[in-house]
């Protein structure tokens, strides 16, 4: 990849304008936006809508959401929950499990925008690939975190978590946390393409291993119309989700990504000049037959 090489949206911007290109990356920064703003009210405005932060907080003093992961860490270190703060964590858990636990990556986590503009400088940098750790790591992390936990009785991983550090300083106060954000938002833009997200956070682990089932997926409902552009791999954080779905006609394979990693960020179907992409269930998934070329060239062979 050069410098001045295209942006993976250039071919869809020209085949269905700006707004059709960044539909769904407009949608995630709207959604992420609300949320920060709906923290925000309650000690800016004085309208209480939520309060708390990710880690746990009470919509309009009723409804208890809590972060599992962090559920599980407190487990892990001996603290047993609350009833509120076990049913928060049961509301969240099914919610991810249905819509896809990563959807926190792309929808939810405050991270996500800074990564995604640490990416947005590599291309125009033009710098390759970088140092590419497994992406089991992130799995190692999230046993780490946990381990750790059990070994000391703290949640010690939420004092450096940026997720969680990020999203607090914006609604206390950034302070030192800066400092973190500012790590990964290095690490992604000059060692490692998707270093944090794609291969070290343990917050995106967690909720991948959660959304393993879950029912909202993405597909490539007309791959039979690819091009080969290559644009959907450029611009996907996860670009190993996609190949199997799309290349998969002919082969038995659906057209649904049922990767567990997949962020259903839609960023695939912005850039797709094609349209070949769209959100779907995971049921949708039935695969086609040999196309009649295959099947003539099958015989051949068995000839």
């Amino acid at each position: 990849m050069t410098g001045d090489r295209q942006h993976p949206a250039a071919a869809a911007v020209a085949a269905k304008g700006w707004l059709g290109a960044h539909k769904w990356l407009l949608l995630r920064r709207a959604s992420q936006a609300l949320i920060i703003a709906l923290f925000l009210a309650g000690p800016l405005a004085g309208i209480w809508i939520v309060t708390g932060n990710l880690t746990s907080s009470l919509t309009l003093g009723l409804l208890p959401l809590t972060d599992p992961y962090v559920q599980l860490q407190s487990l892990a270190a001996g603290h047993v929950p609350g009833l509120d703060a076990a049913i928060g964590a049961a509301i969240v858990l099914v919610a991810y499990a249905l819509v896809g636990g990563r959807v926190y990556c792309a929808w939810v986590c405050p991270v996500n925008p800074v990564t995604d503009g640490a990416q947005a400088l590599r291309r125009r940098l033009g710098l390759g690939k970088g140092w590419q750790p497994r992406r089991a790591t992130r799995l190692w992390m999230l046993a780490m975190t946990l381990l750790v936990a059990a070994l000391t009785g703290t949640i010690a991983w939420e004092l450096v978590n940026p997720v969680s550090l990020l999203h607090r300083g914006l609604i206390f106060g950034i302070g030192a946390s800066w400092m973190i954000v500012l790590a990964v938002f290095l690490l992604d833009a000059f060692v490692a393409r998707h270093g944090w997200c794609g291969h070290l956070c343990p917050v995106g682990a967690f909720y991948g291993l959660l959304g393993t089932r879950s029912l909202l997926r993405v597909k490539a409902a007309r791959r039979q119309d690819c091009d080969d552009c290559m644009d959907c791999f450029a611009i996907c954080p996860e670009p190993q989700v996609i190949a199997p779905a799309l290349k998969g006609a002919g082969r038995g394979v659906g057209p649904v990504i049922l990767a567990r990693d997949c962020t259903n960020c839609g960023r695939c179907i912005d850039v797709c000049s094609k349209d070949v992409f769209r959100f779907a269930l995971r049921f949708d998934n039935a695969a086609e037959g040999p196309s009649a070329t295959q099947e003539i060239e099958r015989h051949r062979a068995a000839a």
